[in-house]
């Protein structure tokens, strides 16, 4: 098999200053790409800014004979966004792939969240992904190519106690790759997210004494191939961590059909409706009305 490289792509990658979106960087540009390093160098929580996290990774790779820059604007919003992709345009006169990496937390029981807790997790994590992937989305129309790796979040696809604001955004970015699947496929644009599990500053604390088994260089190497031009899907979610891959997916049970249903209906035959058995993976909502048809047709 050939080496999987990216001679000639630009790479945004967002929140890039350490953690997985370091190794991401340090991969990619080892591979040949060239790397915007976006980073706001704020806390966990998002308060504050700092410009070396940034410029340290860029050192990293072009001390290692790689190419990038760095880029210190907040991708929670539009300006930020448009900003973050006109440094790839003016660096490296173009851009081919975005990673969504950038995240913070502000955990807390449904109960006592608040505003000030909800807002700027969906600001940076689901907010943040349209404003940096819409104006880069317009280049690759224009040039027929582009690819996507969004980042989620088992705390999203199966929910995670303390997390409704950050499991929210994150399972928005499922419907977000989606969609995005969909509308980019004619122009060879694809879009893929992963569910990472890894030791970054934000995880440390939640997997406890397992925490040095998932080392985030072991999560690149399934972005990397998600953003090559040779991978072959789009639309999809992988779970990734201490070197497992795997594909997460939507199933659709059988279930039961009467045109004249009652309440009285769905309990009785509950168990049938839910019955794992037989399931099919619809790969968008057209699948889903083919199933309709199925029985009304029938």
């Amino acid at each position: 098999m050939a080496d999987i490289g990216f001679d000639g792509k630009v790479a945004i990658i967002t929140g890039a200053g350490g953690g997985l979106g370091r190794q991401h960087a340090l991969l990619l540009a080892s591979r040949g790409a060239r790397v915007v390093v976006n980073d706001l160098g704020g806390s966990v929580s998002g308060d504050g800014s700092d410009k070396g996290p940034a410029e340290t990774v860029v050192a990293e790779i072009n001390d290692a004979g790689g190419e990038a820059v760095a880029d210190g604007n907040s991708v929670s919003t539009p300006e930020g966004g448009e900003a973050l992709v006109n440094t790839a345009i003016e660096a490296f006169g173009r851009v081919d792939i975005v990673v969504n990496n950038a995240g913070i937390l502000r955990d807390k029981t449904f109960h006592n969240m608040t505003p000030e807790l909800l807002e700027p997790v969906i600001d940076v994590h689901l907010k943040g992904a349209f404003y940096v992937t819409k104006p880069a989305w317009l280049k690759f129309r224009e040039q027929g190519y582009g690819r996507v790796v969004n980042t989620s979040s088992n705390s999203g696809i199966l929910g995670n106690f303390g997390q409704s604001n950050y499991g929210a955004a994150k399972m928005g970015l499922v419907g977000l790759t989606r969609v995005l699947a969909a509308e980019g496929a004619k122009y060879n644009i694809k879009v893929n997210a992963i569910a990472p599990i890894a030791k970054t500053r934000m995880t440390e604390e939640l997997l406890g004494a397992g925490a040095d088994r998932f080392q985030p260089e072991l999560v690149s190497p399934v972005v990397a191939w998600l953003a090559h031009e040779d991978v072959p899907v789009t639309g999809e979610v992988y779970t990734v961590g201490a070197g497992r891959v795997a594909r997460f997916f939507i199933g659709m049970t059988e279930g039961y059909f009467n045109p004249k249903l009652t309440v009285e209906d769905v309990v009785e035959h509950w168990d049938q409706i839910r019955d794992e058995s037989g399931y099919t993976v619809p790969s968008g909502p057209a699948d889903e009305f083919r199933a309709f048809a199925k029985f009304l047709e029938g």
